[in-house]
Parts: C-alpha cells; sequence; structure tokens
C-alpha cells in the first residue's frame, strides 16, 4: 500500500539526548510507514551502537536522517506543524489528543515535533508551531519516554490513513485549506517585527515578548499563502507611507 500523507510528515526531534530512543524511533517509523526523520542538534550519535541496536532493521533510516542546528532549518517547506507538549504552561495554548489534531497533518506536507528527553519543548519552539498536542495520560505519571510518545503519534496517524478519515478533525482545523508554508510565514514574521519596530508599536527591549505572542495569534489562525500574501502587501503599504512622509 502507498502512504504518500504519511511520507510528508516529518518527525523532527529537538536535541535528542538518548541513543536508544533515537533508534527505537527509526523502527517505529518503518513500522508504521514514515520516511522522514530530522535531527535538530541532536545530543547523542544516531549512527553509534545503541541507536543501531535499538533499530533493528530500520538502521537505514538512521543513516538517512537530517541533521541540522536549527528548528527553523528542519520545518523549511512545511504547510502544518504539530508541537507536542506535556506540561502546563502559562502559555494561552489550547491543546489537543493526537486523535483530535493529527489528521490535519495527513492533509500536506507537515512536522510533528518532539522535545528533547530532560525538558520538552521551550516556549520559543513551541512558537514556530501552529497546533499543540498534549497526549492524555494519568496525572500520576504524566511523562512518557520520548520514543513512547513518537510511537503513540505514529500509530495514531496510521489509523486515521487505514481508516481513510475525510472528516473534519474535532479541532476545528480545515484540512482543505492549503496553508502557507513555514518559511513563508517566517518571513512575514520578520517583516512585520521591522514594521512595528519602526512605527514605535514594539520596543527593542520588549519586542521578543510581543512578536511571540503576535506569532501566537497569527499561528492559531492558520493562515493560507494568499492571507500571508495580503499581509506583506499591508507591510509594504506601511513602508511606503513612512518613507514618503
Amino acid at each position: 500500500m502507498s502512504e504518500p500523507r504519511l511520507a510528508n510528515i516529518k518527525i523532527v526531534l529537538v536535541e535528542p539526548a538518548g541513543p536508544l530512543n533515537v533508534g527505537a524511533i527509526a523502527r517505529v517509523m518503518k513500522n508504521m510507514g514514515f520516511s522522514q526523520l530530522v535531527l535538530v542538534n541532536p545530543q547523542c550519535d544516531p549512527l553509534g551502537t545503541e541507536a543501531k541496536r535499538m533499530a533493528v532493521h530500520a538502521g537505514e533510516y538512521l543513516t538517512q536522517a537530517q541533521c541540522v542546528e536549527a528548528l527553523s532549518s528542519a520545518l523549511v517547506g512545511c504547510e502544518r506543524v504539530v508541537a507536542t507538549t506535556a506540561r502546563s504552561r502559562r502559555l494561552q495554548i489550547e491543546t489537543h489528543a493526537p486523535r483530535q489534531i493529527l489528521p490535519w497533518l495527513l492533509e500536506g506536507t507537515a512536522a510533528l515535533i518532539f522535545g528533547p528527553e530532560d525538558r520538552g519543548l521551550s516556549n520559543e519552539e513551541l512558537y514556530h508551531a501552529q497546533a499543540f498536542l498534549q497526549i492524555p495520560t494519568s496525572p500520576n505519571y504524566a511523562a512518557l519516554n520520548l520514543a513512547q510518545a513518537v510511537t503513540i503519534c505514529c500509530y495514531e496517524l496510521r489509523q486515521q490513513l487505514l481508516a481513510d478519515l475525510h472528516s473534519l478533525p474535532e479541532a476545528g482545523v480545515d484540512p482543505r485549506v492549503e496553508l502557507a508554508p513555514f518559511q513563508q510565514r517566517e518571513a512575514f514574521y520578520e517583516a512585520l517585527e521591522i514594521a512595528l519596530l519602526e512605527i514605535g508599536y514594539l520596543y527593542p527591549h520588549t519586542a521578543k515578548a510581543r512578536m511571540q505572542k503576535l506569532r501566537q495569534l497569527f499561528n492559531r489562525s492558520h493562515l493560507s499563502s494568499q492571507e500571508v500574501a495580503m499581509l506583506r502587501g499591508m507591510i509594504r503599504q506601511i513602508h511606503w507611507k513612512i518613507k514618503t512622509k
């Protein structure tokens, strides 16, 4: 059975520290029909003996894994990005169970981000995503092993594919919308920050915190390429108006 929709999903591990986890993830990706493993600044040797031993017959996933220095590099080309989190945060974000949000990833080029074993994703890393996933676990011991979390998500994605689910996910995100790719959104945020600094809405010492909130607002809107282009046009008009004063 051809599985192009699974092949379009990147499994992104941010600073993985355990070679056993990386090897186990390579194995489960092959079990479930995924093909893209991306390691962001890995803190272990993904080609070491321990990783290969856990990968068993999925060693090619380790040799073919893409290694990048920054999370933004891992997300180039992705229209849909979901970040996983296991902790309660002060951020005003809505988390979804795997079966609610994962079907959305099957409808385009996508990435599913997992954080380091010891800390999970930082707030800044979370702001790269448009939606957030939290695996419902017992409050008595909520923390999952990294490989376990990836296994659950890969299994749920495969089940959704096999069920040929066409209905909209409960999270309320229309999978039929062609979303703006990651690099287009990042270029918009960069241009927006420059414009807001120029008109005095942002100040250099608070710009980072303000922009994180604006990112959250726009990411939650699931902007299409046309919508981002429209917003970029508004920013260009702001620049023109400033220069003609």
